[in-house]
């Protein structure tokens, strides 16, 4: 008995991460030009069903509660195969995986999802889920916030170490990498990083670099305590 119960334990624990590392369509999924690409193709061959703010016609609407109510807490391959099987009316299946992909691009940002770095692909669905409703706006940065970032390891005088090229900090958890965060584009903030020797930090020289710490604000420079160090890219290149 006690076996079975570590057995239990073990893949309940197991299961908890994997939900834990799956993304959402909260992460930066699709693009804006494929979104732009979807808003076409939905104009063309949705938008009289479901009209052009996707508010619902004589199909059902693609947003807000009604959305919610039919794809929350579900994989993207759900609304994905629903749009691909069921649209247009008249002709459905009929536009091809990539219509279909960049339509469902539209759909999110039109339900308020951030777009990211790379396009929605269609081996991607099963591990994306969708969430309950529009994201919540990210709470202010301050001084000793807890934040994460990306940007290019890069060694300074007297043997310190700065984040160059890097994203505007972004309040977060104690917790893994969100995908949206390691897919942000290089910025133009710099961090002077605090005990960055402990990290080993000319091992990773000129590498694209994830960061996550405290941030002190001083009037001349930003400083990060650092919490987790991890390579994102061998290059600094996005």
């Amino acid at each position: 008995m006690p076996d079975k119960l570590l057995i239990a334990s073990f893949v309940m624990l197991a299961a908890a991460g994997i939900q834990e590392n799956t993304a959402t369509v909260a992460d930066g999924v699709y693009t804006d030009a494929q979104a732009t690409r979807g808003a076409a193709a939905y104009e063309a061959e949705c938008s009289g069903c479901h009209r052009p703010d996707l508010g619902g016609g004589t199909g059902p609407a693609l947003k807000a509660d009604r959305f919610a109510r039919m794809f929350a807490d579900k994989d993207l391959k759900t609304l994905f195969t629903k749009i691909a099987t069921t649209m247009p009316r008249n002709a459905p299946a009929s536009l091809g995986d990539n219509v279909y992909l960049d339509i469902v691009a539209h759909v999110l940002k039109e339900n308020g999802f951030p777009a990211g770095s790379h396009e929605l692909a269609a081996d991607a669905l099963d591990a994306i889920r969708v969430l309950p409703g529009r994201p919540k706006p990210p709470p202010p940065v301050g001084d000793f916030s807890y934040v994460e970032v990306i940007g290019c390891l890069t060694a300074a005088a007297d043997h310190t170490w700065t984040l160059t090229s890097a994203t505007e900090p972004v309040v977060t958890v104690p917790s893994a990498p969100t995908a949206s965060a390691t897919a942000k584009p290089l910025g133009t903030q710099t961090y002077h990083l605090i005990d960055a020797l402990a990290y080993a930090p000319a091992d990773h020289k000129g590498q694209k670099i994830y960061v996550r710490g405290l941030l002190i604000k001083l009037p001349d420079e930003q400083r990060l305590t650092i919490s987790a160090l991890e390579m994102v890219s061998a290059t600094c290149r996005d």
